[in-house]
Order: structure tokens, then sequence, then C-alpha cells
């Protein structure tokens, strides 16, 4: 199966602006998702897509292939589903890589990318067991609940399940059951990308502001994957200087 990654990576940013330029121990940002990303053996290929003739010249300079997109798009989907249409039927499937994860694993693209490659797989995900009680109940962390096949049931910033005869307090329900934090890598099949980037925003994603709830609304199913490596996405200049602790050039 022919895999293409795409890295979408606007320069507007409400709490970070120029946010894929900074940075990170000499390189910029998105120079290191690329290269964490062509780390994938299962890639057919790389790509960052962006809006922005300043993020186009960085990735040129430090030699990546980049395409620009429409200003226009709401999401890294839609960003996805662009440089999909213009490259034509070249791959049968696409990686949606964010390009604020500068020290992303290789080894969790690999697995999604695996996911994506059964016959039964529509959209693919990934989350991890949380092992922070802070995070449980943080409405930033999103949760995930999925079926005995792998298939998510819902998306929520809440805490799911909620557990209705445990109370809050001394770690009670951490220790009740597993719960799991989606981590925002996606995958999709090529023909899926381009019904989901047409579809309208829903109930359900308008509510809890999660795109992929849309996806579900409209029946379509997402395959989890559980990896137990950690997401460490820049948000904001100060995460930038917590995430350098993680940094291994």
């Amino acid at each position: 199966m022919k895999i293409l990654g795409i890295i979408p990576a606007r320069y507007a940013s409400t709490r970070f602006p120029g946010k894929p330029l900074t940075i990170i121990n000499g390189k910029p940002m998105i120079q290191r998702v690329y290269e964490q990303s062509m780390k994938s053996e299962l890639l057919t290929d790389v790509v960052v897509a962006t809006d922005d003739q300043r993020i186009f010249d960085a990735v040129t300079a430090f030699g990546g292939k980049v395409m620009m997109t429409s200003s226009e798009h709401n999401s890294g989907t839609d960003r996805c589903c662009e440089i999909v249409e213009k490259i034509g039927n070249d791959y049968d499937a696409v990686v949606n890589i964010q390009g604020d994860e500068p020290f992303i694993n290789p080894e969790q693209i690999n697995q999604i990318a695996k996911l994506i490659s059964s016959d039964e797989s529509q959209i693919a995900s990934l989350c991890k067991p949380i092992k922070d009680e802070d995070e449980l109940f943080d409405e930033n962390v999103v949760k995930v609940v999925f079926d005995t096949k792998g298939k998510a049931l819902y998306f929520s910033r809440q805490t799911i399940p909620f557990l209705r005869k445990v109370e809050k307090k001394e770690q009670a329900w951490m220790q009740s059951r597993t719960f799991y934090k989606h981590i925002g890598i996606y995958a999709y099949k090529v023909e899926v990308l381009k019904e989901i980037a047409s579809l309208k925003q829903s109930g359900l994603e308008l509510a809890e502001c999660l795109e992929q709830l849309r996806w579900l609304e409209n029946s379509y199913s997402i395959m989890m994957g559980v990896t137990e490596f950690e997401s460490y996405s820049i948000d904001t200049p100060q995460d930038v200087e917590k995430c350098l602790k993680f940094f291994k050039d």
C-alpha cells in the first residue's frame, strides 16, 4: 500500500503565531517533525502542506517537500484533502501528522500506517493509557472509548466512561479501570478522506469542538491503536522549554 505522510502547517495561531518556524535546539519545529516522519519506513513519501510562504521557504531551505494550500481550510483534514486532489490517485492512504509535535516517534507513524492498511479500516488513530489523574479530569485532554474490536465509540473532553459509584478521590477512578487519552494523529483511506472533507459540521462536533465526532456521527468508523509512546505537542511558547527536556538529536 502506498501511504503519503502529510504535515499540515499554518503560520496563523491565536496562542502561538509562527509556531512551525519556532527554533527547537537549532532547527525549525517543522523540520524536526519532517525529519521524524521520514524515519517511518511505511510511508511512501512525506510532504508539508502550508498556506504561508514563510513556511514554504523554510521547508524548501532544509530540502523537504512542500506544497501550498488554501488559507480557507478549517482543519488539517481539509488541507490533506487538497493535497490529495492536487497529486491525483498516486496513493492509497494518507497519514495526517501533527505539525506541532517535533518529537513524534516514528513507531507511532508505523503503527497507524499498519492500522489503515487493513481492508476494514476507513480511518485510524491512536490513544494512550492515562497514567496521571490530572489528565483524567482535564477538559483539554481528549478521552476516547472503543469497542472490543478497537473501533472508537466516542471521544469527549469529559472523563469517559463516567464511574457512577466511584468517588473522585485518592486515585479511586484510576484504580477502577484503564482510561485512554486520544493522540491526535490520523490516517485515512484516500476515498474516505475525500468523503469526510465534504461533510458539514455536526452537532456533536460543535458541542465538544472535536472534528472526529463529525465522522462518527456520519457512520464512519475510526480504528484505534493503543500506544505507550507519549505525545508532546507545542501549543504555547512556554511549551517549548518544557519539551526541550525530551530532546534527543
